[in-house]
């Protein structure tokens, strides 16, 4: 089954050097391309692509807010932030906003179609380590609301610890050793923890715990 992919940057030399790289995979197929927020809502719209390519700084509509409407208009693709810093505010508020992951611009090619795939399957491209980092640099912006939001009523006591756990920055295998479960068990309950919970990924559950307070930055997992 063939990815079908968006190209959203305001240079058109990286868009270029993107397209080259992603459609001799035969897999893969770049089927439009935007140099603005814009752009990129109005042709998701008509092409609905699996993936988005995003730029996280472009004049007039930037990514970070093409990313919350193409997310709150109720896009079905899964949108990966390009940037030239890593770990900068702007990545932290598209992540916040529902992009699924991020890359840095100078990605070797092999690394930026992986990370495709990653992400069409419906992973989140973060690994545990970077969750951790990302949200504990912008602590500041996640204060912890004074009581957890009510849709957190719905989870179970297990799905409630499983929610903590990834927080905390542990992947699939360290869960399943914490809790004495296996790796199938543990992704069944991440599954039902975001379907309850109305999220995208994991990379939302995470975002979420830290603001409910769940769990504090620099907590260990």
């Amino acid at each position: 089954m063939t990815i079908r992919l968006l190209l959203c940057d305001d240079q058109a030399l990286v868009r270029s050097g993107f397209r080259m790289i992603l459609d001799a995979r035969e897999d893969l197929e770049v089927v439009g391309e935007a140099e603005d927020g814009s752009q990129v809502i109005e042709l998701a719209r008509r092409i609905d692509p699996d993936v988005i390519l995003m730029d996280v700084r472009m004049p007039n509509v930037d990514g970070v807010e093409a990313t919350r409407r193409l997310v709150t208009g109720g896009s079905r693709a899964r949108i990966l932030i390009l940037t030239t810093f890593d770990l900068d505010e702007y990545v932290y508020e598209a992540i916040r906003a529902g992009a699924s992951g991020f890359l840095l611009k100078d990605v070797e090619p092999p690394q930026l179609v992986e990370a495709v795939r990653v992400v069409a399957a419906g992973e989140a491209l973060l690994a545990p380590s970077v969750t951790r980092r990302l949200l504990d640099q912008f602590a500041h912006a996640l204060p912890g609301e004074e009581r957890p939001p009510p849709q957190l009523a719905s989870l179970t006591e297990r799905e409630l610890e499983v929610l903590k756990l990834l927080a905390g920055g542990l992947s699939n295998a360290e869960l399943a050793a914490r809790l004495f479960l296996s790796e199938t068990t543990v992704k069944s309950h991440i599954s039902s923890v975001l379907r309850k919970l109305d999220l995208r990924d994991r990379v939302q559950a995470v975002v979420l715990a830290y603001e409910a307070g769940l769990v504090r930055p620099g907590a260990p997992g």
